[in-house]
């Protein structure tokens, strides 16, 4: 049996109080990031394939189905916003397409070949790398797809929670994290999806590092899409350049930008 869909070690839940479900269900989240821990090496040199890829051109695919889809989904939606990168850099597809992402389309998941379709309508190529998500490391949607981009020479890399898994297989960068029984037996929401979210965290946090879209600790290239972020840059301008709130509000502004901010205040002085 895999182990995520193995029985939870806790037994009779309908009949615990509500603090013993969430100190359960606590304890458990508790272990995921030390078996992420362990992954890190295997992390590492996904990260450097992307990025390698990324400098000449290419792009970030996600592909999966349920939750591990809407992961990769949240995940490249907010590298533009957090990095501003274009849209397309990263992009996060689902079986089912985008009315999958709010509500489940039945059977989506079970076509071998309608993730490679999906690929092909955004014109994937040997420049891009495809990371197939799937908790169970078997839903046919990633594994078809990953194995039409090693046939057709595309780098591709995975996020399982099962060993040894078909979706492992095919890929040439595969990241398992081995996350084990749910508390709710088989539900991979839990911890094999928090698993995901971390490891999608981590890539996509240290490509966009070591692509240069951030400088000390800063989001300096983050899009001016809400006050927060307005008024973030603008303390961040203040920071680098020395001027006044009013003075670094205004350059940040006509900028769009916190580095061309900084880099225009620095050509003028």
């Amino acid at each position: 049996m895999k182990p995520t869909e193995s029985p939870s070690k806790y037994r009779h839940l309908e009949k615990m109080s509500t603090i013993e479900l969430l100190t359960g269900i606590n304890r458990e989240d508790q272990t995921v990031a030390l078996t992420v821990q362990k992954a890190i090496p295997e992390i590492e040199k996904l990260v450097d394939a992307i990025t390698d890829k990324m400098l000449a051109g290419g792009r970030l695919f996600y592909l999966g189905a349920g939750t591990s889809g809407r992961l990769g989904i949240v995940d490249a939606s907010e590298c533009p916003p957090t990095y501003g990168v274009p849209q397309g850099l990263v992009i996060g597809l689902i079986a089912g397409g985008d009315g999958a992402i709010r509500k489940a389309v039945e059977f989506a998941e079970d076509s071998n070949e309608q993730g490679w379709k999906d690929l092909q309508q955004h014109q994937v190529s040997t420049n891009d790398v495809v990371i197939g998500i799937a908790a169970s490391g078997g839903t046919p949607y990633v594994v078809g797809a990953l194995k039409a981009c090693k046939a057709n020479g595309i780098i591709t890399g995975s996020i399982t929670c099962n060993p040894q898994s078909a979706v492992a297989e095919q890929a040439d960068y595969p990241v398992e994290v081995i996350t084990g029984p749910e508390f709710v037996t088989g539900s991979t929401r839990m911890k094999a999806g928090t698993a995901q979210k971390l490891v999608l965290n981590m890539i996509s946090t240290a490509v966009m590092i070591k692509i240069g879209r951030v400088e000390d600790n800063k989001m300096v290239n983050m899009q001016l899409s809400n006050d927060k972020l307005v008024n973030r840059g603008t303390m961040m301008v203040m920071e680098a350049t020395g001027l006044n709130y009013a003075d670094s509000n205004k350059l940040l502004l006509q900028q769009g930008s916190v580095k061309k901010a900084v880099e225009t205040f620095r050509l003028m002085t």
